[in-house]
Formats: C-alpha cells, sequence, structure tokens
C-alpha cells in the first residue's frame, strides 16, 4: 500500500522537491528542509509551530507583510470573475488599471507599462526593447549593455548576460555576447584616493561608464543597467551626485537608461520607485517582488514615450510577450496591495524610520567581525572582515564555514530568517517587511549582536 501523500513531507522534499540555488548534497545524508507553513506581518512559522522574524521579506517581496486576508479575498473575487486572459492584442480592465496607477507613480514621460511574471523577465524585455528600438531608429549597431560588477539582473539568457556573477554564468555558458561590466559604488571598498570623500567616489565610478561607453563605441551600447541601491555585493547605496552625473552620460552619448528596481521599488527605500528618492529619471523601469506583495507573481517593465513612440506606427510590433504577463488575478491584487500601501503609508513609515533602522544596525559595529553596514531605507547589508583595520575579508573557506556552517543555521535558530551571502565579500543582508519599527528593529539587532558576537570569538 502506498503511503498517503503529505505523510513524510521532509522524505518528499529529499526525494521529489528541486529547490532553486540550493545545495542538496546534504540531503541524501538525511539532511532536514526548513518547512515553512504560515506567515503573520513580519513573522513566519515552520511547521513545528515555531516563529521567526521575516528578516528579508521572503525574498526582498513581502513589503506589506504575510497573512494579510483582504489580499486573498480580492484573489478569489478576480478569479470568479476572470480567471486567465492573456494580453495578446487584448486587455482586460485589472491590467489597465494598474498599467494607469504605475504610471502615475513613475517620474517623467515613462507611461508604457508592459507586464511581466517576474524581475528577470523584465530585464530581459528591456534589454529586447533597447536593441529593437535602435534599429528602429536605424541605429542597429547599439547593441552592447553595460552593468556593474558583482550585479545581479536575473536568471534568463539575456538578463544573466547581464549578470556580473560569475559563478552564477560559467554553467551556462555561451551567453548573449555584448555586455560589459563598470565598477560599483562600494564606498567601503572604494580606492585609497576617495576613502573620504564619497561624493568624488561616486564621480569617479560614473566616468567608468563614461569611459566604457567611449571605449566600445557610443555607435554600439545600447544601455546601462543599474540598481537604484545594488543588491549583490551587499546593499551598494549610490554616492551623492552618482546617478545624476550617469544621466548626463547616457544622454551625451544616446544611451538607454534602466532603473533595475526588482528589489528597490514600492517601498524598499521609501518612495514607490527608488529612482524618485535618488532624483533622477531613467528611460525604463523594470521591476516585480513587491509589487504584489509576492502574494501573485507578476513584473514589469515602464518604458518612456520616445521607447514607445516607434510602434505607433504601421505594423511595427514589439514580437515578446509571455502568457502570464499581466494575469488579471495578479494584476488585480497588486492593485489592493498598492490601496494598502497607501491607506496604511507604508511608503511613510519607511521613510520615517529609516535613519532609526540604519542607526540600530549600525550598533554592531563593536563587534569585531563587524566591518561596515551600509544601504538605504529597509535594505541593508553587514560585511563581515577579518580585520577591521585593514578591512581585511575573509578568504573563501573561511566565508563557506563562516555563513554556510555557522551563521545560517545559528541566525535561523535564533530566530531571524535573513541572508549571509558570499557573492563577493561576506555579509548579512536585511530586507523585512516595511510594516516594522524600532521594536523589530531591536529585535533584529539583538539577535545579530548575540550570533555575530559568537561567531567572532570562534574565528
Amino acid at each position: 500500500m502506498n503511503t498517503p501523500l503529505g505523510t513524510d513531507r521532509q522524505q518528499a522534499a529529499r526525494d521529489h522537491l528541486w529547490m532553486h540555488m540550493a545545495r542538496h548534497s546534504g540531503l541524501h545524508n538525511g539532511g532536514k528542509v526548513p518547512i515553512i507553513s504560515r506567515g503573520e506581518g513580519h513573522m513566519i512559522y515552520d511547521d513545528a509551530g515555531r516563529g521567526y522574524i521575516d528578516g528579508l521579506a521572503g525574498l526582498f517581496v513581502v513589503n506589506a507583510g504575510h497573512g494579510r486576508a483582504e489580499l486573498a479575498e480580492v484573489m478569489a473575487k478576480q478569479a470568479e470573475k476572470l480567471a486567465f486572459m492573456p494580453l495578446w492584442s487584448y486587455a482586460h480592465e485589472p491590467a489597465i488599471d494598474l498599467a494607469e496607477r504605475l504610471a502615475g507613480y513613475a517620474p517623467g514621460d515613462l507611461n508604457r507599462v508592459f507586464f511581466t511574471t517576474g524581475g528577470g523577465e523584465a530585464v530581459e524585455s528591456a534589454f529586447k526593447l533597447a536593441k529593437q528600438y535602435f534599429k528602429l531608429k536605424g541605429q542597429p549597431g547599439k547593441t552592447k549593455v553595460i552593468s556593474r560588477a558583482l550585479a545581479y539582473h536575473g536568471t534568463p539568457q539575456g538578463a544573466l548576460a547581464i549578470t556580473s556573477l560569475p559563478g552564477m554564468k560559467t554553467p551556462f555558458e555561451p551567453l548573449v555576447p555584448g555586455t560589459f561590466r563598470v565598477p560599483n559604488t562600494n564606498f567601503y571598498r572604494a580606492p585609497e584616493m576617495f576613502s573620504e570623500n564619497e561624493k568624488d567616489f561616486g564621480l569617479w565610478a560614473a566616468e567608468r561608464i563614461r569611459e566604457a561607453i567611449e571605449f566600445e563605441g557610443a555607435d554600439s551600447v545600447a544601455a546601462v543597467f543599474l540598481e537604484p541601491v545594488q543588491n549583490s555585493g551587499g546593499c551598494f547605496p549610490p554616492p551623492p551626485g552618482y546617478f545624476d552625473r550617469v544621466r548626463e552620460i547616457c544622454d551625451e552619448y544616446d544611451v538607454l537608461l534602466v532603473s533595475d528596481e526588482t528589489i528597490c521599488a514600492f517601498g524598499r527605500i521609501g518612495d514607490m520607485f527608488a529612482c524618485n528618492d535618488f532624483g533622477y529619471t531613467p528611460d525604463i523601469i523594470t521591476s516585480a517582488k513587491a509589487l504584489t506583495s509576492g502574494y501573485v507573481p507578476l513584473g514589469v517593465m515602464i518604458a518612456s514615450e520616445k521607447l514607445f513612440e516607434p510602434f505607433t506606427k504601421g505594423d511595427t510590433t514589439f514580437y515578446h510577450g509571455y502568457t502570464f504577463g499581466g494575469h488579471p488575478v495578479a494584476a488585480a491584487v497588486a492593485m489592493a496591495n498598492l490601496d494598502i500601501f497607501e491607506r496604511e503609508d507604508l511608503n511613510g513609515n519607511v521613510h520615517r524610520n529609516a535613519d532609526a533602522f540604519k542607526s540600530t544596525l549600525e550598533k554592531l559595529k563593536d563587534i569585531d567581525i563587524v566591518g561596515d553596514v551600509r544601504g538605504a531605507g529597509y535594505f541593508y547589508g553587514i560585511e563581515l572582515v577579518k580585520d577591521k583595520s585593514t578591512k581585511e575579508t575573509f578568504n573563501d573557506e573561511e566565508s563557506e564555514r563562516l555563513l554556510r556552517d555557522y551563521l545560517t543555521p545559528a541566525l535561523w535558530e535564533a530566530g531571524l530568517y535573513c541572508r549571509a551571502d558570499d557573492r563577493g565579500d561576506p555579509v548579512i543582508q536585511l530586507a523585512p517587511p516595511i510594516t516594522i519599527g524600532q521594536p523589530e528593529f531591536d529585535q533584529i539587532e539583538s539577535i545579530l549582536r548575540s550570533v555575530l558576537s559568537e561567531a567572532s570569538s570562534k574565528i
């Protein structure tokens, strides 16, 4: 007689579930998979009923918090009314309403909203649009893309080519050609001549984009893809004046500026779009994740009027799309999610409390292995170092032992779900739901202090 489904989920996970970005080798030896059963507010609970602070909002996603019954109700009502309809030459009310609303939040004339089902697809869409746009403008050679060192922009073949993490790219090569790297804005690791002047460092980093465009030839470069606050590597915020100069450079060389806000939009930094927080207007915004607070998958590419204009003539078509892009249930949930943001002033909560979050986390700098605390809004990275005076980092073996063998399980056991990341120098990343405030900041700091102090004594 077969065992009924759901009887032993640990064994079923070991036998059948292929988890994303996960090492499965340990599971064959009886390793245990953490199974999350429910969420409420800023907390998640495992199948044994134990609670954990969701210090990563799932994966930079659940900005409005878990357990929002009204979003589940919206899903059900929309599914009863219209469960599915593609946007392939047809429209439906939820997609129209959401497009109008997003255009209202976006800066400048970014009025054209193209829906996907995730951030990687949004980046892929922007890459393809940039190339076709210049072909339609009579500049077919403009196909190359520039991004920053250590940056992550997604896993589809085009987005992965823009991504700057060799370990993630090598297994899938050859990738889409024509992508190039420039320095990121990690001020903690800035060249010594800029160690005391963040603005000069930012202008230096921006000039490396100009240099790359000139080296490749402006007639061959289509776009620059940048996150407002770079995620991979540990939350690199833009120095003062950085995006102003990048915008000037892109305008000078007729290169599109893409603001990849897959993480940074919808309150993570404060505004609905982080480019508004930092005062620049891109040509394209890509986003996903918190657009629905993760209740249903949905991504978006928002383009300026100039990019849409060639598609208003004759039979010119953007031959690109996704079956589930702009799904009516997802669009309805996004509208309700944004209603919550506005009703509860979640963006204002971030603006009011961002400094407190930063100052609370900065208390951890008295721990020997905490080298830097950086980020913006409710999005922070804590870089761990072997020697604070020299900023010496851990080697690969030490980083593996510190992050995977100790910190990840120890933080989980202490009641905090967050990310211990080694894509670059070792960091701990925090991006909690944007509903929280000082009491939760203190809880997060207390757990981190306990675990990091213990880790420091083990080094």
